[in-house]
């Protein structure tokens, strides 16, 4: 009778067993296996950028051991344009998911990760997850999706055809004649700066390129745009009110505004200035230091 019993068991921990395989793997998986095996495999998109900085590195060591390993965590999984990324803090950093918590919530380090990627990598929302076992889960909602990247290369590609096709310019010349044409066909969307009145996508190169609207963000991402078309390394400059291009010319780093290239006029005309166009710091200090006052630490490259 007991050996009876005994098949019985072993007979019902295997049906439990295969019945809720799936949990179990699950489980292991998330939890039980070696650390290495349980951070998701960062695949990299057509936007990724193989740029590191003083700010942030591209790093492929997803176990940190500080929080400089996390803040490059985080900056690795924005650049590659992954949307979901899954990675653990080791039992022997002992303040690790105390130092997530911090880095995760605090918006100046997370805004200005976007300032170091392809527009089309950046985000609107970045979400993470913590559970008590180590588990960090990054979520993230792009700034662009695939139907606006289709509409928004196109009208890029039709553009830079016109204006620059097989000229021989420098790109000073071709950086010049772009910051042009985008300052001559976008208005500066005062209502919805003054009112908060939203009518175009502004804040991105869709409202820009699409709508002929723009916000300092859709200058500056629509800019951008354009330099990677041309293979020219650039970031962005933020404060907290605004933000800008910052572009690397023969190894040197200058600043570019469209924005404040494209002033509102008290009687209305269409105005297409050249003051902010490629400046150094010391020339930006002189012309504008309250708007233009940024941590210069974060951008030292």
């Amino acid at each position: 009778m007991k050996r009876i019993f005994n098949y019985f068991m072993a007979f019902l921990i295997i049906m439990l067993v295969y019945n809720f395989r799936e949990e179990i793997f699950i489980f292991y998986n998330s939890y039980c296996a070696p650390i290495e095996k349980r951070i998701s495999e960062l695949e990299k998109n057509e936007y990724y950028r193989n740029y590191d900085f003083t700010y942030v590195e591209n790093t492929k060591n997803f176990i940190p051991t500080n929080k400089t390993d996390i803040k490059n965590i985080y900056y690795t999984i924005v650049n590659s344009g992954m949307t979901e990324f899954t990675f653990y803090c080791p039992s022997e950093y002992q303040s690790c998911m105390d130092d997530v918590n911090e880095i995760a919530n605090d918006q100046n380090i997370i805004s200005n990760i976007n300032n170091f990627v392809h527009p089309y990598n950046s985000f609107n929302s970045l979400k993470t997850e913590i559970d008590s076992l180590g588990k960090i889960t990054i979520e993230i909602e792009k700034v662009y999706n695939d139907e606006m990247i289709i509409l928004i290369d196109y009208k890029i590609n039709e553009i830079y055809k016109d204006i620059i096709g097989n000229n021989n310019f420098d790109n000073k010349t071709k950086i010049k004649t772009i910051h042009d044409y985008i300052i001559n066909n976008t208005k500066y969307d005062k209502d919805r700066s003054d009112n908060k009145i939203i009518k175009y996508q502004s804040d991105n190169a869709y409202g820009v390129l699409i709508e002929n609207y723009g916000l300092c963000g859709g200058y500056t991402d629509t800019m951008m745009l354009f330099l990677e078309k041309m293979g020219i390394e650039s970031i962005k400059i933020s404060t907290e009110n605004h933000v800008w291009n910052y572009v690397n010319i023969d190894n040197k780093w200058l600043h570019l505004d469209l924005t404040w290239d494209d002033p509102i006029s008290t009687d209305g005309k269409d105005v297409l200035d050249d003051t902010y166009f490629l400046i150094d710091d010391d020339d930006l200090k002189n012309i504008e230091k309250l708007e233009h006052n940024y941590d210069e630490t974060i951008y030292k490259n």
